[in-house]
């Protein structure tokens, strides 16, 4: 990602972002991962979505929305958990 990238302008110092090494950045937070993460690890793509209407009430629809901009996703994440838990 770059300013060029961006619709809106960016208020991130990409000069100074671009300038870095791997050594400026701080990792300390961030976990090692071992070789049982790499053993366990899968690797996951999203299937292609296709667009649909449904409807819903419209307090399960606005229950949805006021837990993050990506209810759409949380619903399709929960159908599907339900597929599978019913297969």
């Amino acid at each position: 990602m770059n300013a060029k990238s961006l619709k809106t302008k960016s208020k991130t110092d990409w000069n100074r972002i671009d300038a870095m090494s791997d050594d400026d950045i701080d990792c300390s937070d961030i976990p090692e991962l071992s070789e049982d993460w790499f053993k366990n690890a899968q690797i996951r793509t999203p299937s292609p979505m296709t667009a649909n209407s449904i409807n819903f009430d419209s307090d399960i629809l606005e229950w949805f929305k006021s837990h993050g901009k990506k209810h759409q996703q949380q619903i399709n994440a929960i159908l599907r958990d339900y597929i599978k838990a019913h297969a």
